[in-house]
């Protein structure tokens, strides 16, 4: 395997190439996907990669290249991208009319032009048999596929760059979506604020999970915030906690805040007259933004597999 494409959301699909056919790294060419012919780039794969992608279990069927695009296939690619806007517009004009709760994200039209795919969105089961009936009169031999998917499916086919500077996982590298919840972001002391923890989709941040098992090791043996603890220093009572750096503020009876590593101190039965304040960052205010935190977590609107 010397050759590969990326297709959707950026999965790498090995080319089976023709020894007739010569290929060069960049080389725009039309292989045949279970779609239909699609007009992708082909990129030499590192021969280390490859190796590895061989002896994987779990890689794609390989794409049959059909031929290199000439000239004339490039400017037939930049017509059907110019078609695709105004099937899209044209699509969502029909939409309205039909006064449908569902919100098109993106259309796409095979090479070969025999099959157009309308992506949407919808909180709700839709009825689209009239809308259907409609597209047919407009987009006449071919065929229409109208494909119901998630928000997060949403993000990862547009693309974009996340909050971290970086372009979004589920369009990049993520393959499967797993179940988020806001415990997540609480357990690894991150402000519950929606702009905070959610990603563009709407829903929580996908990279909570990355390094959460981490945090609940580094939680081990932690004293739960508010409780008494005998310090070498003394009474105090804890304020806040440091997972990752291992320490824990305690605020002594004198008012002085310090900091101790989790191995020094002891939770204790007693009495402390100290008062301490809810850390900030896990008592964000939601409730007077009339925001449903529970909204940014998964449903079964979340994502669908279905690109």
């Amino acid at each position: 395997m010397k050759f590969a494409v990326k297709y959707l959301k950026n999965t790498f699909y090995p080319l089976s190439v023709p020894d007739t056919i010569k290929l060069e790294d960049g080389q725009m060419v039309l292989v045949r996907t279970e779609k239909g012919e699609e007009a992708l780039k082909a990129f030499v794969v590192n021969s280390k990669v490859a190796k590895i992608w061989e002896e994987s279990n779990n890689k794609p069927e390989p794409f049959q290249v059909i031929r290199t695009l000439s000239q004339r296939d490039l400017q037939t690619l930049d017509d059907i991208k110019k078609e695709e806007v105004t099937s899209f517009f044209k699509c969502q004009a029909l939409v309205e009319q039909h006064k449908l709760n569902m919100n098109l994200v993106q259309c796409r039209i095979t090479f070969d032009r025999r099959k157009i795919t309308f992506y949407y969105t919808a909180p709700e089961r839709v009825d689209f048999r009239a809308l259907l009936k409609d597209l047919t009169q407009v987009f006449t031999r071919v065929r229409i596929d109208l494909r119901h998917i998630g928000v997060r499916d949403e993000t990862s086919i547009v693309e974009g760059t996340g909050i971290c500077g970086r372009p979004f996982c589920c369009s990049s590298f993520l393959r499967k979506f797993a179940t988020i919840n806001v415990k997540l972001a609480k357990d690894q002391g991150m402000p519950i604020a929606p702009g905070k923890i959610s990603g563009t989709c709407g829903r929580l941040l996908c990279c909570l999970t990355y390094e959460y098992s981490h945090y609940i090791d580094a939680a081990k043996g932690m004293p739960p915030v508010g409780s008494a603890v005998m310090t070498p220093d003394g009474l105090g009572k804890v304020c806040y906690l440091q997972f990752l750096s291992g320490k824990v503020a305690v605020k002594m009876e004198d008012g002085k805040v310090k900091e101790f590593l989790k191995t020094d101190i002891e939770m204790v039965d007693a009495d402390v007259n100290v008062e301490i304040d809810i850390p900030v960052i896990n008592s964000y205010d939601y409730e007077n933004e009339n925001i449903d935190i529970k909204q940014l977590e998964d449903d079964k609107n979340s994502s669908t597999g279905n690109v």
